[in-house]
């Protein structure tokens, strides 16, 4: 294929095909026999990669933002650090384990690096307003409003209902929750604060949440004991009333902020590949 001013080879094409068929095979796959419909769908894949692959060097070379020998070099250089406690020797039997070459991953280093300088290049100077900031929060405001409510529990545990019904009895009969606690809780966050804990609605899990913010979960009347599927039997009393809190825009705005950012920087880059991409189509690859 001949894309601008780039050709990519059949050798390249051999390289990259067998590239996909090691990569079917760590995935207990086998590469499609050719003349197969499979087959083709993944040459024509194989080819479409290759092809916007040769697009994205020469915009980048265009851009100013080629990635360098030194970029690569030093990028291989930071894996072989992570995976390979920096040895040269450990590095290459891996990759020949794998049936790859030296050279292949040097590629594709270049391939990430240049779509990531592309990336960069194209989406780094957007930015979401303070008005596109605002309208997310007040679409959203629900996400930001928090019911709590302070308890005291104990967690006894999986398949313990004897024990947390024993613990329940002592309780109403005037032992102290605080040293039951100590003694039973397997809860290490709140077992020596006298099993005082805030519960906040949808972030524990639904058996739990289900009783501490039900309309007769009354204040200071210890609950029966709660059986939750993922651990186990709870003992819990109330210590206060619901209450409903509505966390500000202003601290949650670089959350939104940065979430809105990205959705703008994909949406940026997706339109700007579709768009170099036709430029690309108008006569300038041929075969």
């Amino acid at each position: 294929a001949v894309v601008g001013t780039e050709h990519v080879t059949k050798a390249t094409f051999n390289d990259v095909m067998h590239q996909e068929a090691l990569s079917l095979k760590s995935q207990g796959q086998a590469m499609p026999k050719p003349g197969t419909a499979n087959y083709t769908a993944v040459r024509n894949q194989v080819l479409a990669v290759l092809v916007q692959d040769a697009e994205f060097d020469q915009q980048a070379a265009k851009l100013g933002v080629e990635p360098t020998a030194k970029d690569i070099n030093d990028q291989l250089t930071q894996i072989k650090k992570q995976y390979f406690g920096g040895s040269q020797a450990k590095y290459l039997a891996s990759v020949k384990q794998q049936g790859y070459t030296d050279a292949e991953v040097r590629q594709q280093i270049k391939i990430q690096l240049t779509s990531q300088n592309l990336f960069n290049k194209v989406t780094g100077s957007l930015q979401p307003s303070n008005a596109s900031i605002e309208k997310y929060y007040k679409a959203h405001l629900s996400q930001y409003i928090v019911e709590q409510r302070p308890v005291e529990e104990i967690l006894v545990g999986k398949n313990k209902q004897p024990l947390a019904e024993e613990i329940y009895g002592e309780i109403k009969a005037g032992a102290s929750f605080a040293a039951l606690a100590k003694k039973y809780s397997q809860d290490p966050g709140s077992k020596n604060e006298g099993g005082k804990f805030t519960a906040k609605k949808g972030q524990d899990v639904a058996e739990f949440d289900n009783a501490v913010f039900a309309a007769s979960a009354k204040t200071g009347v210890l609950l029966k004991p709660v059986n939750t599927s993922q651990y186990g039997w709870f003992v819990i009393e109330p210590l206060g009333n619901v209450k409903t809190t509505t966390t500000p825009e202003k601290t949650v705005a670089a959350t939104i902020s940065a979430q809105l950012k990205q959705q703008d920087q994909n949406s940026e880059m997706t339109k700007w590949v579709i768009g170099i991409s036709k430029t690309y189509c108008q006569g300038k690859i041929s075969y």
